[in-house]
Protein backbone atom coordinates (compact mmCIF):
# COMPACT_ATOMS: atom_id res chain seq x y z
CA UNK A 1 0.00 0.00 0.00
CA UNK A 2 1.20 3.26 -0.97
CA UNK A 3 0.20 7.00 0.75
CA UNK A 4 -0.16 10.07 -2.32
CA UNK A 5 -1.32 13.13 -1.86
CA UNK A 6 -3.42 13.57 -5.09
CA UNK A 7 -5.29 17.84 -5.36
CA UNK A 8 -4.60 18.24 -1.90
CA UNK A 9 -5.91 14.87 -0.30
CA UNK A 10 -3.86 12.52 1.07
CA UNK A 11 -5.18 9.08 -0.46
CA UNK A 12 -4.30 5.32 0.30
CA UNK A 13 -3.67 3.56 -3.19
CA UNK A 14 -2.56 -0.47 -3.84
CA UNK A 15 1.18 -1.36 -5.56
CA UNK A 16 -0.58 -0.51 -8.77
CA UNK A 17 -1.97 2.82 -8.14
CA UNK A 18 -5.88 2.01 -7.83
CA UNK A 19 -7.51 3.46 -5.02
CA UNK A 20 -8.00 1.29 -1.66
CA UNK A 21 -11.16 3.26 -0.66
CA UNK A 22 -13.27 4.38 -3.62
CA UNK A 23 -15.19 6.88 -1.26
CA UNK A 24 -11.97 8.64 -0.88
CA UNK A 25 -12.51 10.06 -5.08
CA UNK A 26 -13.48 13.26 -5.95
CA UNK A 27 -13.56 15.08 -9.58
CA UNK A 28 -10.51 16.98 -8.43
CA UNK A 29 -8.81 14.24 -7.67
CA UNK A 30 -9.61 12.27 -11.29
CA UNK A 31 -8.38 15.44 -13.24
CA UNK A 32 -5.07 15.05 -11.43
CA UNK A 33 -5.33 11.35 -11.99
CA UNK A 34 -5.90 12.01 -15.82
CA UNK A 35 -3.02 13.90 -16.57
CA UNK A 36 -1.05 11.37 -15.60
CA UNK A 37 -2.53 9.07 -17.99
CA UNK A 38 -2.19 11.73 -20.49
CA UNK A 39 -5.96 12.44 -20.83
CA UNK A 40 -7.84 15.56 -20.80
CA UNK A 41 -11.13 15.19 -19.19
CA UNK A 42 -14.06 15.92 -21.29
CA UNK A 43 -18.27 16.03 -20.45
CA UNK A 44 -18.28 12.34 -22.25
CA UNK A 45 -15.35 11.20 -19.91
CA UNK A 46 -17.16 12.12 -16.69
CA UNK A 47 -20.39 10.47 -17.96
CA UNK A 48 -18.72 7.34 -18.28
CA UNK A 49 -16.17 7.54 -14.99
CA UNK A 50 -20.03 7.98 -13.14
CA UNK A 51 -20.94 4.74 -14.87
CA UNK A 52 -18.23 2.53 -13.73
CA UNK A 53 -18.47 3.95 -10.14
CA UNK A 54 -22.16 3.31 -10.07
CA UNK A 55 -21.65 -0.10 -11.24
CA UNK A 56 -18.72 -0.86 -8.82
CA UNK A 57 -20.66 1.01 -5.88
CA UNK A 58 -23.32 -1.49 -6.44
CA UNK A 59 -21.25 -4.24 -6.52
CA UNK A 60 -21.25 -4.93 -10.50
CA UNK A 61 -18.53 -6.00 -12.58
CA UNK A 62 -16.79 -3.49 -14.17
CA UNK A 63 -16.43 -4.69 -17.75
CA UNK A 64 -15.61 -3.32 -21.16
CA UNK A 65 -18.91 -4.81 -22.65
CA UNK A 66 -20.82 -3.39 -19.48
CA UNK A 67 -19.26 -0.05 -20.55
CA UNK A 68 -20.16 -0.61 -24.17
CA UNK A 69 -23.45 -1.46 -23.50
CA UNK A 70 -24.45 1.44 -21.17
CA UNK A 71 -25.71 3.80 -23.88
CA UNK A 72 -23.09 6.49 -23.11
CA UNK A 73 -20.37 5.32 -25.38
CA UNK A 74 -19.62 2.46 -27.32
CA UNK A 75 -17.03 0.29 -27.10
CA UNK A 76 -14.63 1.98 -29.77
CA UNK A 77 -15.82 4.95 -28.16
CA UNK A 78 -14.37 4.18 -25.05
CA UNK A 79 -11.38 2.94 -26.37
CA UNK A 80 -11.13 6.61 -27.83
CA UNK A 81 -11.68 8.09 -24.46
CA UNK A 82 -9.49 6.08 -22.65
CA UNK A 83 -6.42 5.14 -25.06
CA UNK A 84 -4.40 1.95 -24.23
CA UNK A 85 -5.39 0.13 -21.93
CA UNK A 86 -9.23 1.21 -21.67
CA UNK A 87 -10.58 -0.20 -18.36
CA UNK A 88 -7.54 -0.34 -16.76
CA UNK A 89 -6.77 3.52 -17.02
CA UNK A 90 -10.70 4.32 -16.31
CA UNK A 91 -10.78 2.38 -13.29
CA UNK A 92 -7.39 4.52 -11.98
CA UNK A 93 -9.46 7.49 -13.05
CA UNK A 94 -12.53 6.58 -11.20
CA UNK A 95 -11.23 5.44 -8.45
CA UNK A 96 -12.06 2.11 -8.11
CA UNK A 97 -10.26 -1.10 -7.10
CA UNK A 98 -8.64 -3.25 -10.49
CA UNK A 99 -10.89 -4.68 -12.23
CA UNK A 100 -10.63 -8.13 -11.90
CA UNK A 101 -11.00 -8.59 -15.74
CA UNK A 102 -7.75 -7.01 -16.01
CA UNK A 103 -4.33 -8.72 -15.82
Amino acid sequence: MDRKQIAGVNVELTDDGYFVDPLQWTKKIALELAKEVNISLSEQHFEVIDFIREKFLKGEAVTIRAIGKSGIVDVKGFYRLFPGAPLKKAAKVSGIPKPESCI
